[in-house]
C-alpha cells in the first residue's frame, strides 16, 4: 500500500501453496458449489497462488470462534499438511477473532474473500486515484483486525509527564494512525469526487451521451471496450483484469459522437469497504444515460451474476430501468436505460446458441456478440444509437443566420432534417433527445421552439 505501512505478518508470496475452503451456510443460496469453488480458484490466480487443493463443508450452525466445525478444522489442518499448503484461503467473510483462531488451530497464515479481494485489488490498482480508493478500503478492513495482524502490538510505549505512566499501547497508538491516515484519504478521495463531477457537468453542457459498460469481472467488458474503441485496455481471461475506469469516444450510427465508459466488475460478495472507496469511480455509472450490462452467456451461472450485478447497482443508488423500483418507495433519480449484452456466443454449443438467438430476438434490448470475434458487434451498435435516440422527437428552431456555434451543436447533437433561411433568421427542424433539447434550451442565446 502507498503512504502507509506498517510491519505486518501475514503478507504471503506469490505462488503459494494454497487450501482453498468454501463454506456452505445453510441459509445462503444463489451459486453452486462447482461455480463458486471455481470462482474462488480464479480469484487465487489473480494473485498468483498456487491453490493445490479445494473443497466445500456445509455449515449448518455457523461456529462463532472458527465458522466451522471442530471436526471440519481438523479435516483441513491436515489437508493442509498433506498438501504442504503454505495458505489457507477460506471464501467467506470471518471475524478477526475467527481468523485467529483458525490461524492457532491449523498453523499457516489464513485469509477471507475480503481479505483476498483486497489483495488483488491492491495489486492490479494502476492510478494515483485507484491507489487511494484500495489503501482506504484495506485501511477499513484491517483497523478491526489490529490484534490478529501485528505481533508488536502488546508493547506498550513510554508516558509523558512527571510520572511516566504506562502510557500509550502501540495497538492505540497504531489504530489513531489508521485513523488519520484513512481521514487524510478521505479528504483527498473527496477532491477526486469533486473532480469527476465537474468533468461530468462538462460533458454534459458539451453534451454526448455517455455509455456505461458493467457487469460481473470477466464478462468480457475490457474486450468489448477495445473492439469498440480501438484502445488497449487490459484485458485477460483473469478476474479483476482492470480497475481503473477509462473513457474513449465512440462513433454510433446516426450520432456524431458518445462516451463509451469501462468500469471495474463486480462479483458476488464484493467487500462493502471496497463499494465504498470505489463509490467516486462507480458514480460514472450512475451518470451515464445508458447502462450496457455485459453477461458472459456461456457461463454456466450467467443468470445468477446478472443478479449480482443488479443488486449491486441498486447498491450504488442506480435507478435501473430494466431493474425498477420494488421497494415501494419512489425514485429520486430518472431511471437509467439498461440493454444485455450477451458476450462469449463463440464458446457456446451451436443448439444453445440457436435457443438463445430466439430469447434475444423477443427482446429489443437484448444483443449477443462475441467480444473476441466481433461477431454481432455491428449490430449491438445500432442497438445503442437506436436506445440513445428512442426519445428523440421533432423541433422547429430559429436562429440567427449568423449563430454559426448554436447551428453547429444542432448538427452534432441532433439530426438537422431540413433548414431554411427567412429573412434574417435560419429556420431549422431538428430531431433530438429530450434530454438534448434541455441542454439547448439552456443556453442563452437559444430561443425556444415554435
Amino acid at each position: 500500500m502507498s503512504g502507509f505501512s506498517l510491519d505486518r505478518e501475514d503478507d504471503f508470496a506469490r505462488g503459494a501453496r494454497t487450501v482453498l475452503v468454501l463454506p456452505q451456510i445453510d441459509r445462503e443460496s444463489g451459486f453452486d458449489v462447482a461455480a463458486r469453488l471455481e470462482e474462488g480458484r480464479g480469484l487465487a490466480l489473480a494473485i498468483g497462488l498456487n491453490v493445490v487443493e479445494s473443497r466445500a463443508y456445509r455449515v449448518r450452525v455457523p461456529r462463532a470462534a472458527t465458522l466451522l466445525g471442530g471436526g471440519q478444522v481438523e479435516e483441513i489442518a491436515a489437508t493442509v499438511e498433506r498438501f504442504e499448503a503454505e495458505l489457507l484461503i477460506v471464501d467467506a467473510q470471518l471475524s478477526a477473532i475467527q481468523q485467529r483462531n483458525l490461524e492457532d488451530r491449523i498453523g499457516i497464515k489464513v485469509i477471507d474473500r475480503t481479505g483476498l479481494i483486497l489483495e488483488i485489488f491492491g495489486e492490479r490498482a494502476a492510478t494515483a486515484e485507484g491507489r487511494l480508493q484500495v489503501e482506504l478500503a484495506h485501511l477499513d478492513y484491517q483497523a478491526g483486525r489490529l490484534v490478529r495482524s501485528w505481533t508488536h502490538l502488546e508493547r506498550q510505549r513510554g508516558g509523558f509527564g512527571f510520572l511516566g505512566g504506562p502510557g500509550e499501547t502501540q495497538i492505540e497508538a497504531d489504530r489513531r494512525l489508521i485513523r488519520d491516515r484513512m481521514a487524510k484519504l478521505r479528504r483527498e478521495l473527496e477532491d477526486v469526487r469533486r473532480t469527476r463531477s465537474l468533468h461530468r457537468d462538462r460533458r454534459q453542457r458539451a453534451p454526448w451521451p455517455v455509455i456505461a459498460l458493467v457487469g460481473y469481472t470477466n464478462a468480457g467488458k475490457s474486450t468489448l471496450f477495445n473492439r469498440m474503441t480501438g484502445s488497449d485496455v487490459m484485458a485477460e481471461d483473469l478476474l479483476f483484469a482492470t480497475l481503473d475506469p477509462t473513457m474513449r469516444e465512440i462513433a454510433l450510427p446516426g450520432l456524431d459522437k458518445a462516451i463509451l465508459s469501462d468500469t471495474v466488475g463486480f462479483v458476488s460478495d464484493l467487500p462493502t469497504e471496497l463499494i465504498a472507496a470505489f463509490r467516486a469511480t462507480l458514480e460514472e455509472v450512475t451518470a451515464a444515460d445508458l447502462i450496457v450490462h455485459v453477461r458472459d452467456i456461456a457461463h454456466e451461472e450467467s443468470e445468477a451474476q446478472r443478479c449480482n450485478v443488479l443488486a449491486i447497482l441498486r447498491d450504488l443508488g442506480v435507478n435501473a430501468e430494466e431493474d425498477g423500483a420494488d421497494d415501494g418507495e419512489e425514485s429520486v433519480a430518472d431511471p437509467i436505460p439498461v440493454i444485455e449484452v450477451w458476450n462469449k456466443i463463440d464458446l457456446l454449443a451451436p443448439e444453445r446458441r440457436g435457443d438463445l438467438a430466439e430469447a434475444a430476438d423477443m427482446d429489443p434490448d437484448v444483443a449477443m456478440i462475441s467480444a473476441v470475434t466481433g461477431d454481432g458487434i455491428e449490430a449491438m451498435r445500432e442497438m445503442l444509437a437506436r436506445r440513445l435516440t428512442a426519445d428523440d422527437r421533432e423541433q422547429r428552431i430559429h436562429l440567427p443566420a449568423g449563430e454559426g456555434r448554436m447551428l453547429a451543436w444542432l448538427h452534432e447533437n441532433g439530426r438537422v432534417l431540413e433548414q431554411r433561411q427567412q429573412g434574417e433568421l435560419l429556420q431549422i427542424d431538428v430531431r433530438m433527445s429530450e434530454r438534448n433539447w434541455g441542454r439547448f434550451r439552456r443556453f442563452d442565446q437559444a430561443p425556444g421552439p415554435d
